[in-house]
């Protein structure tokens, strides 16, 4: 799907869609429907109140101009009614309020989750090419503007056009034509103008929301990778990028409030144009003895109570076709659809042995870069298997094929027999346990990210798992324990420490299937030779797939598959494949030469 892009002004056919869009998300509110409706009648009650304000006006205004107009019981009553009638139209939109808030938070509390749902659900891909600070800007502004565009339709528009329709039948019913024609035509220029004029600045608010996005999300990426920017002295680099993006963003918003204020002008010079028209033709008709002074004030009341809503006409139709433009990148993210989904009837995966197979496997990131070519292997029940090779011979996409953060193009893999392609995928996951090349941790206490594992673990299971994983020592040095807060991704714990924390978890999952995908590349000799015996420890009660960079950590495995350029060219044991003389013995040997030269 080719997404409109942030800075593209919206064509008659993207608003089209954009109202669309909005449509769609009505869906979020037909679970409030009587609550809905309940809202509706009281504004309507509401607006007949504020209508009828100015015929009591005209009522104690006729009455003091007649010769009656001594006796005070009926003006009394008809203030009382005044009285009245302001009170009606204040206490129905506050029980409109009231209603209508309860809708419009709950269904942006449901269209949030869904969001997040449905991002979730996304393959790895899509996260990989997406910029994390961008989505949730584009996240935080969508999902407002469904509450946003629900309280402008029914707190602005909505009382608008009832009020509109409701003058226009009084002026027809109760005068000649020409009022209402005069109404209509001001109402109509009016919003024309406002119309066109809004399509026209709204390229200045696109501009604003991509550079606002773009500006989030460098700061965002520049904080993420705080240690890499301190390495290289980059601060200024990123404050000056980040500073160029809000100056771009002060140029479009600088402009949007001067165009803001010509509308502004221009509305303001229709809407006198409108009532001093009106008040002309009512003075006229005065003078002529064919309305009473009560008509004049009652005209003006009615002319000035359609005429201040409409005042905010413009900054209304601006928030709702900003709010459109918003939410066209929620409906862009929903409807976008995951690469990877389970097949029409998929079942469980049911895991009696750990064997895991891939037959012919082709697998492409795109039609030009090639990763695997008709890769076969086996990984026995209880065997551990490593996979080894140069970089980009496609080692660690083997644990994001197996776990199936991607598809492949050709062939099949197994788990016990079954293709998990027909398989659903969280009961995949759930038997597979993952030590990552970089444990990226929760910025939560260690408990927390101990037990993301396995919610509802025993504190003996934890415990024990600890002890595998070689950290009951290190938890017991820290003053608050297992409650410590390990910062954002664990910048707060060393690698090693990060390492074993991947290893306790994939010890308390519990999972048949283990995948280590060099999870020793980024640590020192010491830290390597500690995971190395914790990886030992939890490969003897699982199937154990290791992807490895340092050759050390595997010379145990029961068979090393050697890959290059996507394609296995050895297998055997250490001892063998070292006699062979081939790519592993090569891959070794310089190893082994910069290990040397390192302890040099």
């Amino acid at each position: 799907m080719r997404q409109r892009g942030d800075g593209e002004i919206p064509s008659n056919g993207a608003e089209g869609r954009a109202w669309a869009n909005f449509g769609q998300l009505t869906d979020y509110l037909w679970p409030y429907r009587g609550r809905i409706a309940f809202a509706i009648v009281c504004l309507i009650v509401s607006k007949v109140a504020t209508v009828l304000v100015p015929f009591s006006l005209k009522g104690i205004v006729d009455h003091f101009g007649s010769a009656a107009r001594s006796e005070l019981l009926v003006p009394l009553a008809l203030v009382a009614a005044y009285g009245g009638l302001r009170m009606a139209t204040s206490l129905f939109n506050e029980l409109r309020d009231i209603l209508f808030s309860r809708v419009r938070f709950k269904a942006m509390h449901k269209l949030s989750v869904d969001v997040l749902d449905h991002l979730h659900r996304q393959n790895l891909r899509f996260h990989l090419e997406r910029n994390t600070g961008a989505i949730t800007r584009d996240l935080e502004r969508g999902t407002a503007s469904l509450s946003e565009l629900l309280n402008y339709a029914v707190f602005s528009i909505a009382p608008i056009v009832l009020e509109l329709a409701m003058v226009i039948g009084i002026l027809l019913f109760n005068y000649p034509p020409q009022y209402a024609l005069v109404t209509l035509i001001a109402v109509g220029l009016y919003i024309a103008f406002t119309v066109r004029f809004m399509n026209w600045r709204a390229q200045y608010r696109v501009q604003m929301n991509k550079l606002d996005s773009e500006a989030n999300g460098r700061a965002v990426d520049s904080l993420i990778n705080y240690e890499t920017v301190k390495y290289f002295n980059n601060e200024r680099r990123e404050s000056d990028a980040y500073n160029g993006l809000l100056t771009q963003w002060a140029d479009a918003a600088q402009k949007s409030v001067f165009s803001m204020s010509i509308l502004n002008l221009c509305q303001a010079m229709l809407v006198a144009l409108g009532v001093t028209v009106m008040m002309g033709l009512a003075a006229t008709d005065v003078a002529a003895e064919n309305l009473t002074l009560g008509d004049l004030v009652m005209l003006n009341a009615l002319l000035l109570q359609l005429f201040i809503p409409l005042n905010f006409l413009g900054v209304v139709y601006r928030a709702m076709r900003y709010s459109l433009i918003n939410m066209d990148r929620i409906v862009e993210l929903l409807q976008r659809k995951p690469e990877v989904v389970d097949a029409e009837g998929a079942v469980e995966l049911e895991v009696s042995s750990g064997k895991i197979e891939f037959k012919n496997v082709d697998f492409y990131y795109g039609e030009e870069r090639a990763i695997l070519q008709g890769l076969s292997f086996k990984v026995e029940p209880g065997q551990k298997v490593a996979i080894v090779g140069p970089s980009g011979a496609g080692k660690s996409t083997l644990a994001r094929l197996l776990l199936r953060f991607y598809d492949v193009q050709g062939g099949s893999i197994c788990v016990d027999g079954q293709d998990i392609s027909r398989v659903n995928q969280h009961s995949l996951r759930r038997a597979v346990a993952v030590v990552p090349q970089d444990a990226v941790l929760f910025n939560e206490t260690l408990r927390y990210n101990l037990d993301y594992a396995r919610p509802g673990a025993s504190e003996a299971e934890l415990l024990s798992a600890l002890e595998a994983a070689e950290l009951g020592a290190f938890i017991e040095s820290l003053p608050e324990g297992l409650e410590t807060i390990v910062g954002e991704r664990g910048l707060k714990l060393s690698g090693g420490e990060k390492q074993r924390v991947a290893i306790a978890r994939a010890v308390l999952k519990q999972a048949p299937i283990v995948v280590f995908d060099e999870a020793t590349s980024s640590l020192d000799s010491r830290a390597e030779r500690q995971i190395t015996s914790a990886m030992q420890r939890l490969s003897r009660k699982a199937t154990a797939l290791v992807i490895a960079h340092r050759l050390s950590t595997i010379e145990d495995a029961d068979v090393i598959l050697v890959l290059e350029k996507g394609r296995l060219v050895e297998q055997g044991t250490h001892a063998k494949l070292l006699s062979a003389r081939g790519l592993y013995h090569q891959l070794w040997s310089l190893q082994h030469q910069q290990s040397q030269n390192s302890e040099t």
